[in-house]
Parts: structure tokens; sequence; C-alpha cells
């Protein structure tokens, strides 16, 4: 379990390369839209929840997530990218 705030994450999810959901997705053979869920998207349609449960706060609020493997993944992303 990993706590974040809300606006770090998406910070995160907005310096990802262009692309980045469908290689995390293709990577954890999840949907997109699921990948999208886990950094504050609505996608609920298609994708499906992620273990990510918010509370109201500061900084858009805090974080708990139950699994930081998309985190993982993503960071690894952004460290190739750099």
């Amino acid at each position: 379990m990993q706590y974040i705030t809300f606006n770090e994450l998406r910070k995160i999810k907005d310096a990802l390369p262009g692309g980045s959901m469908k290689v995390i997705a293709e990577k954890l053979s999840i949907s997109e839209d699921t990948v999208r869920n886990y950094f504050g998207g609505s996608h609920y349609g298609s994708g499906t929840s992620v273990g990510l449960h918010v509370e109201q706060g500061p900084d858009g609020g805090i974080v708990t997530l139950d699994d930081t493997t998309i985190l993982d993944l993503a960071k690894n992303l952004l460290a190739e990218s750099a």
C-alpha cells in the first residue's frame, strides 16, 4: 500500500510520454481505460476500478494505492524517457 497526493499522481501521468497508457496496459494485460482510471480517470464503461481510494484534502487529497504495479511501470517509463 502506498500514499500519494492526487496532484502528484496526476503530475506523473501528465509527464508520461505519448502512448504510455497503451504500453502499461499491454504489459499488464488490462485495458487502457483501467490504466487511466488508476491515474484518476473515470472510464468505467470499458475500464475497471483499480484499488484507488481518495480522501479529500489539500493538494487534491490523499490517494491510497492498494497495488503500485501501474505506478511503478509509469515511473520506469519516465526514467527510460529521461
